[in-house]
């Protein structure tokens, strides 16, 4: 059985958002309590590439129908990865533990899941990895923004939701679990938005509900008001949305640990202070999620090694002071055009699914449709 359960760690390890082994084995803990001995074995014949269930099944030595039912199952639990479309069979593929089957755990989390991965983030989060290729960026919220033509289109949230039709709303895995571990910072917990497929997926999947667009943009205010980071996928055709605080998202607190989070977060602004404009209110120390921010002989400054950017101290400013302020262009973080190139990036960082395993892949899935009929 820990046979097993390794193999599928080690399976889960080679795709882009790794699952590294540790001393303590608390990932194979981990994958006892989100998969059965025979989800597990099933998982192990997945690739990134959506298959239909005929063609898992064959290369697992399954009845068809059996697997259909297991793979559905496990899409609905948030183990792998479900795509549909009208009219067609569905396909199944790998999810990747960080971001993926964690996150669709939401609403199904118990206190002694909530431990283990608590003590398994600060081992699967890499900062060297993260940094140069973040599976998530931060942008500013639409109230810091007072020149909103200097902002791109993908740093602009409002313009994100307007490329979209369909939005679900989802609970935030983060403060949910914080919250069952008795740690919950009381803010709002429905936050979490998905757009186009994704919020099909969310649905379906029972983790979230589908809102209307203006719903999604007064969440947005919301995250704004309670101090929430808006963290976008890493992508300029990003379909989801974290609102994220320091207190609980498990990036932040992870790069809130880091000496310079403000070169470790993808963002492309900085904040700046005008002092001559400081009251010394201390307002924005409060809302700064990364202690990025103090006084100095009652004026506001800003530590640029900290700062990522989120705007939510220039919201807030009462004197106007603070404002943000663009990256030189060196220092102007990439961001991919999609996921698929988001996801490799990752990969290439970590030295897994390089070219000669990619094509292997695809090639073996091509074989196995040619058998399959």
């Amino acid at each position: 059985m820990d046979d097993l359960y390794k193999q599928l760690a080690r399976h889960l390890d080679r795709l882009p958002g790794g699952f590294p082994p540790t001393a303590s084995g608390v990932e194979l803990r981990i994958l006892r309590r989100l998969f059965t001995p025979e989800q597990a074995a099933l998982a192990l014949h997945l690739t990134l590439i959506p298959e239909r269930a005929a063609l898992i099944a064959r290369r697992a030595g399954m009845d068809e129908a059996a697997a259909l039912a297991m793979l559905s199952d496990m899409a609905l639990k948030g183990l792998i990865l479900e795509t549909s479309r009208p009219g067609r069979p569905p396909r199944f593929m790998a999810l990747q533990f960080v971001i993926g089957i964690w996150e669709f755990q939401v609403n199904r989390l118990t206190p002694e899941l909530v431990q283990d991965v608590d003590e398994y983030l600060r081992t699967l989060f890499d900062p060297q990895v993260w940094k140069k290729a973040p599976q998530l960026r931060t942008i500013p919220v639409g109230a810091s923004l007072t020149a909103p033509g200097e902002v791109l289109l993908y740093e602009n949230a409002e313009q994100l939701l307007h490329a979209h039709t369909r939005f679900a709303v989802t609970p935030c895995i983060c403060r949910q679990e914080r919250q069952l571990a008795g740690e919950g910072c009381g803010k709002p917990l429905e936050t979490c938005l998905s757009m186009g497929g994704a919020a099909d997926g969310a649905v379906r999947q029972g983790r979230g509900r589908y809102i209307s667009k203006d719903e999604a943009l007064a969440i947005l205010q919301l995250a704004n008001r309670h101090g929430l980071v808006l963290q976008p996928g890493n992508s300029k055709d990003a379909e989801y949305f974290c609102c994220c605080c320091g207190d609980c998202c498990g990036i932040l607190r992870n790069a809130k640990r880091h000496p310079q989070p403000g070169r470790l977060i993808s963002s492309a602004f900085y904040a700046v202070c005008e002092a001559e404009l400081c009251s010394g209110c201390g307002e924005c120390l409060t809302r700064c999620q990364m202690d990025a921010l103090a006084l100095d002989a009652g004026y506001a400054a800003i530590d640029l090694e900290r700062c990522i950017g989120c705007g939510l101290c220039v919201s807030t400013c009462p004197s106007g002071a603070l404002r943000l302020e663009r990256k030189p262009a060196s220092e102007q973080p990439h961001v991919p055009a999609s996921s698929l190139e988001m996801y490799l990036r990752l990969a290439r960082a970590r030295g897994v699914l390089g070219p000669g395993e990619v094509a292997r892949t695809v090639v073996k899935s091509g074989l196995d449709r040619l058998r399959t009929g």
